[in-house]
């Protein structure tokens, strides 16, 4: 592939963790405009060179950063903007909400042992009271005074742990548009409760909403299954997906009369995968409901499905461990062999993976994806038609931090595609640069990277948004 190198030129520097990045217009503007939301609850919006607030829901976001030394998968995860925003004013939020914290649905962290068949499958009971937190997807009005203000609640979602909420987890589908949530799969680590291939499980799906319809319900129930929701939700509601780990949103780009979608799924301790399909058949959640009610299996068909936890990308799930006799090497085991098996024929393969070890020259060894986005830009002419993706941090011996950024492009035979490494000439120095996030205009041809100087939510004003640039 061809090797791009590429400028980073800063936007907006000492902000808290941007975690989305979205372009639009704002009504009776003419200008695109970049938004940044960040996990702590701020929105902002760039305006002729200066940041400014568009709306902070702090208060509402649960405390962040009080376990796990100071790291943290909750807050504000979600920013859209409706395709008619500059007319209606309408947006939508996903986070984590302010005084939902519980104590988790297992008391201590999961590994799956083949040898023991009760680790395979478990089951989560008690959810009322073992759970993490609660997590909501919100519809905002941006009012003619120029205040936003919450119009009402589209789903709440009880989560069982802190991990895998998904993140840039609300976009618009310009070929339906429909708002698309991506929810991860619950946490912890393997999938414990394997949610992600449970049909009835509104974990780890691609889910499309129907924000035009039943627009006068509001205050849903605190759920976590489809079946546990009103007939009339669950009629705005649609399975794009199932068999998602963890996903850094979903990117659409036009090709001719179609749109191919790439979405990224996080790897567990191998390799982290790009997927992409231009063709699939949703399945609605009444009819996965009324399926379930009559003990029969829905037409799935075309049915996407990521293939998660039996399947890590292209490879099989497995659990990795040091060897004994030799530290240089790893013992590899199949961790859901018969899930493996099962999902072998009807997965989706993965356009492009990379992995958390490669010593291969022009590669690197990754930690976690967090970004996928569609580039149609020609200043940058290496990357015109390609899928521009972002890892948090590269797995190297240097004493700092550096996040990585790289491409890849769909074949037109369908078949897996290797990647390349962008190079970048930004000079970060002494400070850490993990990537946190990618964003791009409304058209494409931009796009924006968010870079934090830490791993811990408690560690402020240590994010910086640049623009890609040639």
């Amino acid at each position: 592939m061809i090797k791009v190198k590429v400028g980073l030129r800063p936007i907006v520097s000492n902000i808290n963790l941007p975690t989305v990045l979205k372009t639009t217009i704002l009504p009776g503007d003419s200008i695109e405009r970049l938004f940044i939301a960040t996990q702590v609850g701020e929105i902002f919006y760039i305006g002729n060179g200066v940041i400014r607030t568009f709306l902070d829901i702090r208060p509402r976001i649960l405390k962040l950063g009080a376990s796990g030394g100071g790291y943290d998968e909750r807050g504000l995860l979600g920013l859209a903007f409706h395709p008619e925003f500059y007319y209606n004013g309408l947006f939508y939020l996903h986070y984590s909400v302010a005084g939902t914290q519980g104590p988790g649905a297992l008391p201590e962290s999961f590994n799956p042992d083949p040898c023991d068949p009760r680790t395979l499958n478990l089951r989560w009971i008690n959810r009322e009271t073992q759970y993490n937190h609660i997590d909501t997807i919100e519809e905002w009005i941006l009012q003619s005074n120029g205040q936003p203000q919450k119009r009402r609640t589209l789903l709440n979602l009880r989560r069982p742990f802190l991990n895998h909420n998904g993140v840039n987890s609300l976009n618009f589908s310009p070929e339906t548009g429909k708002l698309v949530l991506t929810t991860g799969d619950g946490g912890s680590g393997y999938d414990p409760f394997n949610l992600s291939q449970e049909d009835l499980e509104i974990a780890g799906k691609i889910i499309e909403i129907d924000v035009d319809k039943n627009i006068s319900f509001n205050n849903p129930p605190i759920v976590t299954r489809f079946n546990e929701l009103p007939t009339t939700i669950q009629e705005t509601l649609i399975v794009m997906a199932k068999g998602v780990r963890n996903i850094p949103g979903i990117s659409f780009q036009r090709f001719y009369n179609q749109y191919i979608k790439y979405a990224g799924n996080v790897g567990q301790n191998l390799v982290e995968s790009i997927f992409s399909f231009v063709h699939y058949k949703p399945i609605p959640v009444t009819e996965l409901v009324q399926a379930s009610f009559m003990n029969s299996e829905p037409d799935k068909e075309e049915f996407i499905n990521f293939g998660w936890r039996g399947w890590e990308g292209a490879f099989p799930t497995s659990i990795i461990r040091g060897c004994t006799e030799n530290q240089t090497l790893d013992e590899k085991t199949i961790a859901y062999y018969n899930e493996a098996v099962t999902l072998s024929a009807s997965r989706l393969q993965p356009l492009t993976s990379y992995f958390h070890k490669d010593t291969r020259p022009d590669k690197f060894g990754g930690t976690a994806l967090t970004g996928v986005q569609a580039y149609m830009g020609n200043s940058i002419p290496g990357l015109t038609g390609s899928v521009v993706f972002t890892d948090l941090a590269r797995k190297e011996s240097q004493s700092q931090v550096r996040g990585a950024l790289a491409y890849t492009t769909v074949r037109p035979n369908g078949e897996q595609n290797d990647f390349s490494v962008i190079q970048t000439d930004y000079d970060f120095g002494s400070q850490s640069a993990y990537y946190v996030s990618l964003g791009t205009n409304l058209n494409q041809t931009s796009l924006y990277l968010a870079v934090y100087g830490s791993m811990k939510v408690t560690d402020f004003n240590q994010g910086t948004v640049f623009e890609i640039v040639p």
